[in-house]
């Protein structure tokens, strides 16, 4: 909430569902910058601004202005009004240059005079001096206690800075008097440009058809009652319609009894920011649409993930990983006497430049050694990210559509880099051997040692037995020689070991590879997080409060 809308609160004491749709209205505004078309917005934030600063201001005080067209008697209206001649008065040229503001009561209004923009020397207090020996019925001037009565230039004036005062006060008005004559009271420009707009304020709006003197007695109800059909063509149903006469005082009572009313309810300062808010809720809901918030769905992030898993290399990566594996698992469980011969296959690890010995053994030119995403893969991942923005936007306003397509490639530039970094630098657990590896590997070479103890001792046997040196039987084990048993044995159970090792080397490499696969996805999957799908969330973000903050501020 802002500034202005809470000290508002404060001065109050008490929140209201107006600070509430005020409060939701700001937050929409905050949330639509940059989304919806900044006028609008500007409009919006402009009212909330305004609503804000007189809440804050004086809450005894109701403001109430006289507008009208040049010779409708707005002035002597508002002479008549304040038992005071203090607008001059003209009939064919505009005399009302600038504002002037006539109070009631003895609470003081500078505050928000100033707020109004009306100079000192333009403001009168009605119970100052001017106002000796003229009285007007107690009652009803305690009923206009606390009322500020606005004198408005003619808004059909020729000077340009007459429209625009006008335009500003209307807007910063808690309740409008339109004072008609019978000669204009029909005028197109009048409807169109000021009571058609303001239908949404038609609670705090009166109008004035002055001149009721120049009318027949008989034509009197009907001219009211066109007034009242052109009002009810403008929206404008429930306006109230008066006649008066400035010049003779006929209904100038009646109307003063009128504003009063308004003025005792305190009610208008709040009708007219409600009707300020929920005009500006309503346009901007318009451009907003109608689409209830919607959030990305799982199965859209799990595409994403798949897609930019196969454009960064991931399966070319897992496969290196269960051959790498496979390779030197094999190196290292082989009979000794032919695992060497495997050191002449390459490492699929070491050809992409991923993890030596330690599992990050890494280059800065990696990527080149990656195969790079061709144009099927890249178009998978365009139209992914496109998929999953038209579904995350479906149904929401042409800008809300933008923004979200918008944001889902607005870090595209980093997309590869992000994904090359993400893949050659996560740890792919390839690291060293497996524990019963190594064990293998002992057991081989004991296995060697005692196949090479028979094969020396078959060989000295043999050479003696040619030299025909005497010699003793080699003892024997379950009547074979135990120098053949340790060669056989020790050869077979090398080779048979070798091939059962293969089995849980099988095993154990689609384990690995299935590991570094989860640990590559999860890289990518927080690059994808960070490049794609963050952005997109934070507009849904944004569309749910700017979706929940017009729902507050229409009530």
């Amino acid at each position: 909430m802002s500034g202005l809308v809470a000290s508002a609160r404060q001065a109050l004491g008490r929140s209201t569902p107006l600070d509430a749709r005020i409060a939701g209205l700001e937050q929409a505004v905050g949330s639509a910058r940059g989304r919806l078309e900044e006028e609008l917005v500007d409009e919006a934030e402009g009212v909330v601004e305004r609503a804000g600063a007189r809440l804050r201001l004086s809450a005894d005080h109701t403001v109430v202005a006289l507008a009208g067209a040049t010779g409708s008697g707005k002035s002597s209206t508002f002479n008549a009004l304040a038992g005071l001649d203090l607008a001059a008065v003209g009939v064919r040229r505009p005399t009302t240059s600038w504002a002037t503001a006539c109070i009631w009561g003895e609470e003081d209004a500078s505050e928000l005079l100033e707020w109004l923009g009306i100079p000192p020397r333009h403001q009168v207090t009605r119970g100052s001096m001017l106002d000796a020996g003229k009285q007007h019925g107690s009652k009803q001037e305690k009923a206009l206690a606390g009322l500020v009565l606005l004198d408005l230039p003619d808004h059909d004036s020729t000077e340009v800075s007459h429209h625009l005062e006008v335009e500003r006060l209307i807007k910063l008005t808690d309740l409008m008097v339109w004072v008609l004559d019978p000669q204009k009271y029909a005028d197109a420009a009048l409807h169109d440009r000021f009571l058609k707009p303001m239908a949404v304020h038609q609670d705090v709006m009166l109008v004035v058809l002055n001149h009721i003197d120049e009318v027949d007695a008989g034509g009197r109800e009907a001219m009211l009652a066109d007034v009242r059909r052109l009002l009810e063509l403008d929206g404008l149903s429930g306006v109230p319609v008066v006649g008066t006469s400035a010049r003779t005082g006929e209904g100038i009572d009646e109307l003063r009894r009128v504003i009063g009313r308004r003025v005792s309810d305190k009610a208008a300062t709040r009708k007219r920011l409600l009707g300020d808010v929920s005009d500006a809720a309503e346009a901007m809901a318009t451009a907003n649409g109608d689409a209830e918030p919607r959030e990305l769905r799982d199965r859209d992030k799990r595409e994403l993930m798949d897609a930019l898993s196969d454009a960064a290399g991931v399966p070319v990566v897992v496969d290196a990983v269960r051959r790498a594996t496979t390779i030197r698992s094999r190196r290292a469980t082989g009979f000794p006497l032919t695992s060497w011969l495997s050191r002449f296959r390459p490492d699929p690890l070491r050809r992409l430049h991923l993890g030596g010995s330690s599992g990050r053994d890494l280059v800065a030119a990696t990527r080149s050694s990656m195969p790079q995403a061709n144009q099927v893969q890249q178009a998978r991942v365009e139209t992914t990210v496109r998929d999953l923005c038209d579904e995350a936007s479906r149904g929401m306003s042409q800008p809300w559509v933008r923004a979200v397509r918008t944001a889902s490639t607005s870090r595209f530039e980093d997309l590869n880099d992000g994904l090359d970094r993400a893949v050659t630098t996560t740890d792919l657990g390839v690291s060293g051997t497996p524990v019963w590896c190594r064990l293998v590997r002992v057991l081989q070479w004991l296995l060697l040692g005692a196949a090479l103890t028979g094969a020396v001792w078959l060989g000295v046997l043999a050479v003696m037995a040619y030299l025909q040196l005497p010699s003793t039987d080699p003892p024997s084990w379950e009547g074979f020689p135990v120098p053949t048993v340790l060669l056989v044995l020790g050869v077979a159970s090398g080779i048979a070991l070798a091939l059962l090792s293969r089995v849980l080397i099988a095993v154990a490499s689609r384990s690995r590879a299935r590991r570094a696969e989860r640990r590559l996805r999860a890289a990518v999957a927080e690059v994808a997080q960070r490049l794609v799908v963050d952005p997109v969330d934070a507009e849904l973000a944004a569309h749910r409060r700017t979706w929940e903050g017009l729902r507050r501020a229409r009530g």
